[in-house]
This record gives structure tokens, C-alpha cells and sequence, in this order.
């Protein structure tokens, strides 16, 4: 990436549609536009207009009209990058924004790199890393808890406690080192524990933060859900449940379901992929045993399996063996057809995927699962990720090492590189100590435009 560049790209998605956004960001992007934009008001230059206003126009090219367009000038500051922005309004269509695209990069932009725009957000100190992280969390989400636990971090709700967690290591590195400069000079016994109190609470507030990775990691990648059991006992009729429509197909037939099945859902705002299997039996034929064979396979790749049980009929010695064959994987077993049996008194989840009785209490448990066994708060703002919970494990863990220091008495400078390496894991969250090669990582996973 070279700053001094000015970059455009597509920023809205391809295909058809009312509109595309065609974005140019950079120190010449107001001279870029003003090369391939006519109109505007009254003929003045886009370079010589207000900021954040907006004015009609055409794109050209040579001396073909590419198309209509409203062009949006936004001046540094205040815009996304905080560099000087046009955002340009065309016909939605992929050969429409693409002809305009060119026309902007024939005007002297570069094509962005992915992620261009939201690294240079986070460079010029716009965003910082965890929030440039939400970006591509908000766009993705899939759920409305997604949406949100993004939307938070995208306000600064982690960034916050980060920033709390490192002020305080840092504090206490500043006074560690400043005795290092006074060698003859110890620290006394009360700022000794004031410090290590410090240390302490700033361990607590990483560790509460590190108990979110769960349901970090659920809310970005979805809870793998695998619906099994016997023949006929309505596995797919529970996956049409869920979803709340008729995605498989359900006959009396035994053995209808020949392949995995395998669609997304929103369970109380958890992303859950249920993954509908056939019934395990001893196969009739050569297709179902394919069938079967996929079955448990899904089952083995599953964090949670739902063991479909038909109550008219009762848990069988067929039940038992599929039980010890799915081994110890997390399981709920739901009593289908309860509007015509009466289940046993055992755990699990009544349901009547026919009337739909029971079906909100086995969300409920889903839901549950998916929140690593507890109940989750309607006000959780903070689900980590996987880069996240690895840098704040090393700074927990170099805590701990330095509180130990602590209290065993080391020597100073090994206090205080451990104090160090710790301040610089958590740093990394935010992009404090970030290297290159991990911006790099990040954000070449953005989209093009973004």
C-alpha cells in the first residue's frame, strides 16, 4: 500500500441494482474526479465545491458520456479514511459501475487493494484495529446479535477495556522502570502493592474479556448443528421447523433423505448451521448407504447434535446404538411426535414438529448451547475473535508471570520485560504494536470497495 496514492474502487456489491458507489479516496481525488465528471453546479469544478455536498452530473471518458451520476465531495477530515473523498452515484449493473470505474482509473486513480480504504482509516487514525475489524464483522454478520456485538465493537465498546488494560500496564511499567534508572533506591512495600493490585485488576479485565471467545467465535462462524437419528423419526420436518420453511423434503417413505442437507438460521440471534442428515439404518441400497455413511460423517464434524427420537414409538435398541456410536459429542435428544406419544420421563426436548408444539423451548436450548451452556445477556456487547483471544491468552499469561515476579521479588529488568511483553500482547488488539505483515493479513480479507 502507498499512501501517497489515490485509490477508487466499486464499493457496493456486483450485479444489478438501482445504484453502485464507485469510491475515490486520496490527496488528488477531487482532481481524479473533476478529469472524468461534467456538470455539477452551475459548471464549478468539484475541487472548488463545499464539502459533504452533493451535485449532479455525467462521467466521461474521451468524449463519450459513460453515464448520469451524482457525485458526493467529502473533504479531510471528515470522511471515512480522512482523506479527500468523491463518492460517485451511478446506474447499479455490473458494466455500467465497472465503465465508470475505468473512467476514474483512466482519470489517474489506482484500483484499491481489498481492505485499501479501511486500512487507511486505521492508519490515519480514524479507526483502530479491533474497530477496522468490525467493518468486515458488520458486513458479514448474519444474525441481528452479529450485527450488534459488531456495531459495539465498532463504537469502541472493546477497544475501551483494551485501552483501560494496557493505561494500567503501562502505569506500571513507568514505575518499574523508573526505580531501574535509581538502582540503590527500592520500592516501597505499599506502592509495591498498589502496584501489583493494578496488575491484578488488569488480569481480571483481560480474562472477563477472554471468556467471550465462545460466542466470538459462534457469532462470526455459526454453531454446527447436525440432525440425526433414525428413519422416519421427522429429522426433516425439525430442519423445516427451524428454518420456517419447506426446505427438505418430508414423506411417510422411510429413508426419503439420500444426502446431507445443510442450511443457515438465525436462533435467538445466534447463527446456528443445521445440517439435516438421512436416517442411520442398515441401508437398502447403494445410495443410502452413501447416504448413511455422510450422515455420520456431518455428525463427526458437528459441535452439537440434535437426536431426533419418534415419542410414538420410544427410544429403541436401535437409538442405543446410534447413541454410543455418536460417542461423547454434545447432545440434545428431541422427542418428535408428542401429539401422538408420550415420551418417557428422561431428558431432552418435547416437540410436535406438526403443530409446532415445543419447538421455541428446543430454540431456547439451542440457543443456550450455542452461548457455551449459560445464559446470555441481552446486553452483550463483546464476542472476540480468534486473532484477539491469541494476543490477550500471551498478555494474560505474561500477567501472571510478572504478578509472580512480583511477589518472588526478581530483579527489576525482569519484572519489567515481563510487564512489557504483556502490554504489547494486549496492545495488539488495537493495533498498538501491530506489524505489517499482520495489517497485511487482516486486511486483505476485506472486500474490494471497503
Amino acid at each position: 500500500m502507498n499512501p501517497a496514492d489515490t485509490i477508487a474502487a466499486i464499493a457496493t456489491p456486483p450485479g444489478e441494482g438501482g445504484l453502485a458507489v464507485i469510491r475515490i479516496s486520496g490527496a488528488a481525488a477531487l482532481s481524479v474526479a473533476n478529469r472524468c465528471f461534467r456538470g455539477g453546479s452551475r459548471g464549478i469544478p468539484l475541487d472548488q465545491v463545499p464539502s459533504h455536498t452533493v451535485h449532479h452530473g455525467w462521467i466521461i471518458r474521451g468524449e463519450a458520456v459513460v453515464d448520469e451520476v451524482l457525485a458526493t465531495v467529502l473533504r479531510a477530515p471528515r470522511t471515512y479514511t480522512r482523506e479527500d473523498t468523491v463518492e460517485v452515484g451511478c446506474h447499479g449493473g455490473v458494466l455500467v459501475s465497472r465503465r465508470v470505474l475505468e473512467a476514474v482509473l483512466a482519470a489517474g486513480a489506482r484500483l484499491a487493494e481489498p481492505g485499501e480504504f479501511t486500512r487507511r482509516a486505521f492508519v490515519n487514525g480514524r479507526l483502530d484495529l479491533a474497530q477496522a475489524e468490525a467493518v468486515a464483522d458488520l458486513i458479514h454478520a448474519r444474525t441481528e446479535r452479529s450485527a450488534r456485538v459488531a456495531l459495539a465493537q465498532l463504537q469502541g465498546h472493546l477497544s475501551g477495556k483494551i485501552h483501560e488494560a494496557r493505561d494500567a500496564l503501562m502505569l506500571v511499567l513507568a514505575h518499574v522502570e523508573a526505580h531501574l534508572d535509581f538502582p540503590d533506591e527500592d520500592i516501597e512495600p505499599s506502592t509495591g502493592r498498589l502496584l501489583a493490585a493494578r496488575m491484578r485488576d488488569a488480569l481480571e479485565l483481560v480474562r472477563g474479556i477472554l471468556r467471550t471467545s465462545h460466542e466470538g467465535r459462534i457469532l462470526r462462524t455459526g454453531l454446527r448443528v447436525a440432525i440425526v437419528g433414525l428413519p422416519n423419526a421427522g429429522k426433516s420436518s425439525l430442519l423445516n421447523r427451524l428454518l420456517g420453511e419447506d426446505r427438505a423434503i418430508v414423506t411417510p417413505v422411510a429413508g426419503t433423505t439420500r444426502d446431507t442437507l445443510e442450511e443457515t438460521a438465525s436462533v435467538r440471534g445466534w447463527p446456528i448451521v443445521l445440517v439435516d442428515t438421512a436416517g442411520v439404518r442398515e441401508g437398502a441400497d447403494e445410495v443410502e448407504v452413501e447416504g448413511i455413511r455422510r450422515a455420520r460423517l456431518a455428525a463427526e464434524r458437528a459441535e452439537l447434535l440434535l437426536h431426533v427420537v419418534d415419542a410414538s414409538r420410544g427410544w429403541t435398541a436401535d437409538d442405543d446404538a446410534l447413541r454410543a456410536e455418536l460417542g461423547a459429542a454434545r447432545t440434545v435428544v428431541v422427542w418428535n411426535k408428542s401429539d401422538i406419544g408420550v415420551p418417557p420421563g428422561t431428558d431432552g426436548v418435547t416437540a410436535s414438529c406438526l403443530s409446532g408444539d415445543g419447538i421455541d423451548a428446543l430454540r431456547d436450548r439451542i440457543a443456550m448451547e450455542a452461548a457455551g451452556g449459560r445464559e446470555s445477556a441481552a446486553g452483550d456487547e463483546i464476542a472476540i475473535g480468534a486473532r484477539h483471544r491469541d494476543a490477550l491468552a500471551r498478555g494474560a499469561a505474561a500477567m501472571e508471570r510478572a504478578i509472580a515476579a512480583m511477589e518472588s521479588g526478581v530483579p527489576l529488568d525482569l519484572l519489567a520485560l515481563e510487564i512489557r511483553v504483556a502490554a504489547n500482547a494486549v496492545g495488539e488488539v488495537v493495533g498498538k504494536t501491530a506489524t505489517d505483515d499482520l495489517l497485511d493479513t487482516i486486511f486483505s480479507a476485506f472486500c474490494l470497495g471497503k
